[in-house]
């Protein structure tokens, strides 16, 4: 009889099993899809499992493709594009991915790749109307919820229409915030617009309902708090910044993950209670931060970035999917290196009523572990319906809050 070999191949898990504090030792060394448990934990992940009950129930993988319209001006433009080592910009881009073949050798490859995420288009235009902030405490549950409005009107790198920009191509994109419950807060906001130029810092301005006024801010804003959450304007999909604002900005690696990337319906609006107008949040299991959404493998790109002095961070992590620059993941630490916060986004696909396939969250986990706080998103993600220029102004922020 032949003798089994001294070690055993990892026994393969089914989709639907869940990995939590109780089972994760045991998990570990186990398989899903040809990938063992560890190997796509990330230190923090396996962090907030163990000491903040995160829980993560798998689901079979699933491709995922991005619009063929994105990946046909993306052909056509490459060998138009180059990235400028000395201004830490790109040159010559117009529309598309800038940088579809990044090299993990290429010594600029994390800038090229947060490059491809604010240049690639892979939501369009957004009329947002419905995005709710549920402000959690991990000791007692929800603590209230905000609703608020986003806007973001691209003016380059358009998809749609006759030309790829509007304008004199200056602009970059226009992005309106505002609150519009509880009373307290409706009407307070921003307007933001921000230019193709990295040099130019973005002009902003802020609704103060005490005085029924707008007021200019200053060119910082971009890492400014976004109302009572626990998130910054630079924390939006997960990096809202050129890479050239930061400091310093590189690749660390490629590797798997396991993420929410078919993230299900997670708005219902007009429901009497949290759970039925939220689904996809489980209110139920303490701390309060945990989804109903499943997780799969996914491959993706490991970015640093070190922000300057005045931002609150002292490093950034994000993982980026290497099929389309999208995030699933980032961590945040303070500027003694400690860990702070950790952010999850539910990438899923969206038809826009033109037919574009766009890929972006409907809910996210924002979670300050050393306050003991989250937030989570949850959005009615609707793309490129029609909008115009006109649609984000400083007068519909205005108008807004009165």
């Amino acid at each position: 009889m032949a003798l089994a070999p001294a070690w055993a191949a990892a026994a393969e898990v089914a989709p639907g099993t869940v990995i939590n504090a109780a089972s994760l030792d045991k998990l570990k060394t186990e398989s899903f899809e040809g990938k063992t448990i560890a190997s796509m934990l990330t230190e923090r992940m396996e962090y907030m499992i163990r000491n903040h009950g995160l829980y993560i129930r798998l689901r079979k993988s699933a491709p995922i493709a991005p619009d063929p319209r994105l990946l046909e001006v993306t052909r056509k433009n490459a060998a138009n594009v180059s990235f400028d080592a000395a201004t830490r910009s790109v040159k010559g881009w117009t529309a598309g991915l800038p940088f579809p073949d990044v090299s993990e050798k290429d010594p600029h490859a994390g800038e090229k790749l947060i490059w491809n995420m604010r240049y690639g288009s892979m939501m369009g235009d957004q009329p947002v109307e419905d995005l709710h902030f549920l402000m959690v405490d991990f000791d007692k549950g929800l603590d209230r919820v905000q609703k608020w409005q986003i806007k973001r009107y691209m003016t380059v790198g358009r998809l749609t229409g006759a030309k790829t920009f509007e304008g004199d191509g200056s602009e970059y994109s226009r992005t309106l915030l505002y609150a519009t419950y509880p009373h307290d807060i409706r009407g307070i906001g921003t307007f933001t617009i921000r230019y193709t130029d990295p040099a130019k810092v973005d002009d902003s301005w802020v609704y103060v309902k005490s005085v029924r006024r707008v007021r200019r801010l200053s060119g910082n804003a971009w890492m400014d708090p976004i109302g009572g959450t626990v998130s910054l304007n630079d924390d939006i999909d997960g990096w809202d910044s050129p890479p050239s604002w930061y400091r310093e900005v590189k690749l660390v690696g490629k590797r798997w993950v396991l993420a929410v990337a078919h993230g299900k319906q997670a708005l219902v609006d007009g429901k009497a209670t949290p759970e039925e107008s939220y689904p996809q949040v489980d209110f139920k299991t303490p701390p309060f931060i945990n989804t109903h959404d499943e997780w799969e493998p996914r491959e993706v790109w490991v970015i640093e970035g070190v922000p300057p002095d005045e931002h609150p961070y002292g490093k950034k992590v994000v993982y980026m999917d290497t099929a389309f620059p999208r995030v699933y993941m980032a961590e945040m630490y303070d500027k003694k290196g400690e860990f702070w916060k950790f952010f999850t986004w539910h990438q899923s696909t969206v038809q826009g009523k033109d037919g574009f396939r766009a890929i972006g969250p409907l809910q996210g986990e924002q979670v300050d572990v050393k306050a003991r706080k989250a937030t989570i998103f949850v959005g009615d993600l609707r793309v490129n319906e029609a909008m115009s220029a006109d649609d984000v102004t400083l007068g519909k922020l205005e108008a807004a809050g009165r």
